[in-house]
């Protein structure tokens, strides 16, 4: 997909949820946005009963997880709107069931669009990667150690967008998240270079679409080879555009 063409499709995206009123996106919508910027991200599917979650499962290949979806919920995990490692076509049932009733019971008014399907992703080491738009400075590119890490250490570098795979080296060798990038203890080394080509990719898409005002990938595993973005948030601006 050129350049181009990447912009044509978020556009779209971008102007239906405007449309609705959302200035967050649906994480499958998030998903779309960054594949179509060449971020590498988690296989799924939407599903909106259990019987078409199990079928989603199996044409995704087990073990999976499962998520709500819902613009009214932002920390899924938090109303138990989460489930890992589900094997079986009978633990899909389950889980979507369970999670629909977790969903109610915790935020009764939240409207749920369906349940996320997807592929669980090769443990690997979580990083955070996303941007930003600083009022004074413009759109900013960030990444650090990811998962529980980032409250724990705010260990986070920041670049001014769009960035080149250089400057993206240069500010991933600025933080602690180094030395495990590096390989440490024994663990063999991980792939900066599609690290680095991630982030310039972030960089490129909060410069090119004027209406997204911040991208968060939590976590974003890297490995020895190759990056997955496995949770991807999108928030637009208060004006973003529906056309």
């Amino acid at each position: 997909m050129t350049r181009r063409d990447a912009h044509k499709t978020v556009s779209r995206v971008v102007a239906a949820a405007a449309r609705s009123g959302r200035r967050g996106l649906l994480e499958s919508e998030a998903d779309r946005v960054a594949a179509a910027y060449g971020i590498r991200v988690a296989e799924s599917a939407l599903a909106r009963s259990g019987k078409e979650a199990v079928l989603r499962a199996k044409a995704l290949g087990f073990p999976v997880v499962l998520k709500v979806v819902s613009k009214d919920i932002l920390h899924k995990s938090d109303v138990g709107g989460v489930k890992a490692g589900v094997s079986s076509a009978a633990g899909v049932r389950a889980a979507y069931a369970e999670i629909l009733g977790n969903v109610k019971r915790a935020e009764p008014e939240a409207v749920v669009e369906g349940i996320l399907v997807q592929r669980m992703a090769p443990r690997g080491h979580e990083f955070v990667a996303g941007a930003t738009r600083d009022p004074q400075f413009g759109p900013a590119v960030m990444f650090g150690l990811g998962g529980v890490y980032v409250e724990l250490f705010r260990d986070v570098s920041f670049r001014l967008a769009p960035l080149t795979k250089g400057e993206a080296l240069d500010m991933m060798g600025g933080t602690k998240a180094s030395r495990l990038l590096a390989g440490f203890r024994g663990s063999p080394p991980l792939d900066v270079g599609a690290a680095a080509e991630t982030l310039v990719a972030v960089g490129r898409l909060i410069t090119d679409v004027p209406e997204i005002d911040s991208i968060d990938i939590n976590p974003l595993f890297v490995y020895p080879r190759g990056t997955l973005a496995v949770d991807v948030r999108i928030v637009l601006r208060k004006d973003a555009k529906s056309t």
